[in-house]
């Protein structure tokens, strides 16, 4: 886990401010923007049944230097901006996935990227990089492309949900490891949650219980596994509870 360093001379520092609605874009712009193009990259394949590989390949890399890669991008923020408006979440931070997709959904997300293929394929076509006849078919099939992004986008928040709840697990596994000062339980339960944390959405309530604990958990493997803490480390432990 990449969070800096919070003890300093056996003075516990956290940071209350490890997510904030930044990171949280940031992340459904990464992880959506990665959904998005290999929907429509399977989309284009699907709709353009008749080219060889490398021929559907320079149309995607056409159709990305002419505004689909920054295109995208923006969708997504415009989205999630419109979408967190229109559930009521005015400012602050997404509390959960459900919120997430919500959002995602009610901001119109999809309608945003249908306008957007719309308005590339132009610019390539425009440009001399394809004919009538290939934008023309990509444009009647855009359907199916949509399909896959939707189909994607709709996969992409089942894994985040499953993936929550695993570290959900993890966590509580972890605590109750804890509580029963069996260190080697405890460290099979903090591997897990170190692999899941880097690709799990960044909701503020999980983070900050990972954030506490790998204080801990590092306090009592530096200390050579000893439980016995100090009053300001037992305060900590009680966030856990």
């Amino acid at each position: 886990m990449e969070i800096n360093n919070l003890e300093q001379n056996n003075h516990i520092d956290l940071d209350n401010n490890l997510v904030n609605e930044s990171t949280q874009k940031s992340f459904l712009e990464t992880t959506l923007g990665k959904t998005i193009n290999t929907a429509i990259d399977i989309g284009l394949r699907a709709v353009l049944p008749d080219f060889i590989e490398n021929q559907v390949i320079d149309i995607k890399d056409n159709l990305l230097n002419y505004g689909l890669k920054d295109g995208i991008s923006k969708t997504i923020d415009d989205a999630i901006d419109l979408g967190k408006s229109a559930i009521g979440i005015v400012t602050g931070n997404f509390e959960n996935v459900s919120q997430m997709r919500s959002a995602v959904q009610t901001g119109g997300l999809i309608d945003g990227i249908s306008s957007l293929l719309d308005t590339v394929v132009d610019k390539v076509k425009n440009a001399g990089l394809i004919n009538n006849t290939i934008a023309n078919t990509i444009k009647q099939g855009k359907n199916t492309i949509l399909n896959n992004v939707e189909s994607n986008i709709e996969s992409t928040f089942n894994k985040q949900y499953e993936a929550l709840e695993n570290t959900d697990q993890y966590i509580d596994n972890w605590k109750n490891y804890f509580e029963d000062k069996n260190f080697d339980g405890m460290q099979k339960e903090y591997e897990k949650i170190e692999t899941q944390l880097e690709s799990i959405a960044p909701i503020e309530k999980t983070i900050n219980e990972v954030k506490t604990i790998e204080v801990l958990h590092n306090l009592i493997k530096n200390n050579g596994q000893d439980f016995n803490l100090t009053e300001e480390q037992l305060q900590l432990a009680e966030k856990l509870k």
